[in-house]
């Protein structure tokens, strides 16, 4: 974890001021006014002595997010005050922000440097003779400073009415750069974030978008937030705009949306948008000469972004884009040729370093203790969401509490965490839900091109829903170095989400569409318990097991599509139902009786080392 995921200043404010000009006047009402609006604002209450300025105040200016310098008849006559202005302008380089304030003096006055800011520059180069880059950086830096948008004074306005302003300014300001909060422990953000950037090419003036993809709870928001508050300052307008996904779903929400963005970046609270189309129009008006930053969180479709934004074609030069999402098919459908980084998951001493955070907190812990840690960490997968919720669960808990809990996750997943995981699950389409399902319960780890031909004969589109679910991060493919085939792998609890699916279709065991738990396939199965419900059963022992079986215990079962096992069957089967697809039994003793003829609809049969005699049955 690093320090670099949000950038905390001090103060909201630091003034720069010639005390004899406006201590007592303007300059002590300005502060009492930005005080009064909870502004946290640095003013030098010393009488300013000597050439230099002194190292508290240079503390104070470098962790100020705003200077307001203002400028009035006799500053230039201050050494202090014009080495105050140019650490600030320093300061400026590092995204710190500066407000010229032109109190009774024309701005014009300065950056030609005549009127009493010539002579007073002229008595410095008498009195610097033989330090003359001094007065230069001077003469250059009041030059930059008159360049810069500021807030003139003149007697036009009442005093109230231009404190005011600038209150306004300064409080529109400060909400743009106000950092975001990341994390309470931020593990392992950096690095990723780094990565990022490194796509986003900060130094390219192109319009450059790019989508943070991962599944739930692996860290997409937080990496995004940490880029937001290191980049923010580098744009004339940034906006980060949370929980797409859910906001559109409300009535009036995508309109909500716009109102946000539009007041983020141009200050303007009291904006309103009636509609979608005008909030799109608006959109487009209003910030397509700025350069800005704009990030959305948690977008499920691309229609949720041509609905906030219209199309993307009308960002200015320089402006960044990022999108996060579960699903990578949002981006391209958005135009332009996106930049993906996909999020990977906690290295084992990441994901320990976080979880110990949680757990311990500031207590110290045993040995005992720390190897439990370690099973929990395992279990996670790297997965960052899993890891906080556990930790803070089992805070506090002694050895057993915590023995206890890991037994129960394992077998029954934590619901918060389910919750997260599940919404790329809700977001699929009928048929797609089944070939998730299919997969984590029966064929995590098996080929694609096999997996795809047994799915293909179920009528389920597996090559259109497999890249689907490829592209919603639900499961992923490795690929052998020497075949170079892929095999279907997804994220441990991504698994456990899916077959807790199963799990709450019915609590009665014959009414559950798919069985791959040893005991309760034994169950099952002994207890002659089947219905046309059940689509797969795996009967998987980890120990060498026999089991006697009714001959026709498939009778009940005219729907089973996927039978996997490894036991010892003790009698002849006569029957296997029709629509079986798949049948995998390794190592099966027996020979199928005459009366038991392999299904017609059968793609892959694999029974390896078995003592099978097929002749009958291919007929």
């Amino acid at each position: 974890a690093s320090s670099s995921s949000t950038h905390r200043w001090d103060y909201d404010v630091f003034l720069s001021f010639r005390g004899e000009d406006t201590r007592n006047n303007f300059t002590s009402h300005l502060y009492k006014a930005l005080c009064d609006k909870g502004i946290n604002t640095f003013i030098d209450d010393s009488l300013q002595k000597g050439e230099e300025i002194s190292k508290e105040l240079v503390k104070a200016i470098e962790s100020s997010m705003i200077s307001i310098v203002i400028f009035s008849k006799n500053f230039a006559s201050s050494t202090w005050c014009l080495n105050e202005l140019v650490k600030i302008f320093e300061c400026r380089s590092n995204s710190q922000q500066v407000l010229p304030i032109f109190y009774k003096v024309n701005p014009s006055e300065i950056r030609k440097q005549d009127g009493e800011f010539g002579i007073a520059l002229a008595k410095h180069e008498k009195k610097f003779k033989d330090d003359r880059e001094k007065v230069q950086r001077w003469r250059k830096t009041l030059t930059e400073a008159a360049n810069l948008s500021g807030f003139p004074y003149n007697d036009g306005y009442t005093e109230s009415e231009f404190i005011e302003r600038v209150i306004k300014e300064i409080s529109k300001t400060k909400s743009n750069h106000e950092p975001l909060f990341v994390a309470k422990n931020p593990v392992g953000i950096d690095i990723r974030a780094e990565a990022v950037e490194l796509l986003l090419d900060m130094e390219s003036n192109d319009v450059c978008m790019v989508g943070i993809c991962g599944i739930g709870g692996i860290g997409k928001t937080t990496i995004s937030k940490t880029v937001y508050n290191r980049i923010a300052h580098r744009f004339e307008g940034s906006c980060f705009l949370e929980n797409v996904r859910e906001k559109s779903k409300t009535i009036g929400g995508i309109t909500q949306l716009q109102e946000t963005l539009l007041s983020k970046i141009l200050g303007d609270r009291d904006l309103k948008v009636h509609n979608v189309f005008e909030g799109i129009n608006l959109i487009k008006k209003r910030l397509c000469n700025k350069k800005v930053l704009l990030i959305l969180d948690d977008v499920e479709d691309s229609k949720e972004v041509e609905k906030l934004l219209g199309e993307c074609n009308w960002f200015a030069s320089g402006s960044r884009v990022i999108i996060t999402t579960r699903d990578k098919r949002v981006l391209p459908t958005l135009g332009g040729v996106p930049r993906i980084y996909e999020v990977t998951k906690l290295s084992q001493c990441e994901a320990l370093e976080l979880f110990n955070r949680y757990a311990f907190q500031k207590s110290k812990y045993g040995e005992d203790y720390l190897e439990l840690a370690k099973e929990i960490a395992c279990y996670a997968d790297g997965l960052p969401l899993a890891l906080e919720i556990i930790g803070s669960d089992l805070c506090g808990k002694n050895i057993h509490g915590w023995k206890s809990a890991l037994e129960k996750y394992k077998n029954i997943p934590h619901k918060d965490i389910q919750e997260i995981l599940k919404i790329s699950y809700d977001g699929l389409e009928n048929i797609e839900k089944e070939i998730f399902l299919d997969i984590a319960c029966f064929f995590k780890g098996y080929k694609k091109d096999d997996v795809a031909n047994i799915l293909d004969s179920c009528e389920l589109y597996p090559d259109y829903g497999i890249e689907k679910l490829i592209d919603k991060c639900l499961i992923t493919l490795t690929y052998d170095t020497v075949t170079w085939y892929g095999s279907l792998s997804m994220h441990d609890l991504v698994q456990q989400m899916g077959r807790e699916i199963v799990q709450q279709e019915s609590k009665e065991l014959q009414q559950r569409s798919r069985i791959w738990r040893y005991n309760d396939a034994h169950k099952l199965l002994t207890g002659n318990m089947g219905s046309n419900e059940i689509r797969g059963i795996m009967l998987c022992s980890p120990e060498p097991t026999k089991i006697a079986l009714e001959a026709n215990v498939f009778k009940r079962m005219k729907n089973l599509k996927f039978l996997i096992g490894n036991v010892h069957i003790v009698k002849d089967l006569d029957y296997l139902p029709d629509e079986l697809r798949f049948l995998e039994w390794h190592k099966f003793p027996l020979s199928l009786s005459s009366k038991c003829c392999l299904p017609q609809q059968l793609v892959v049969l694999k029974m390896s080392k078995s003592n099978i005699i097929l002749e009958n049955a291919f007929k």
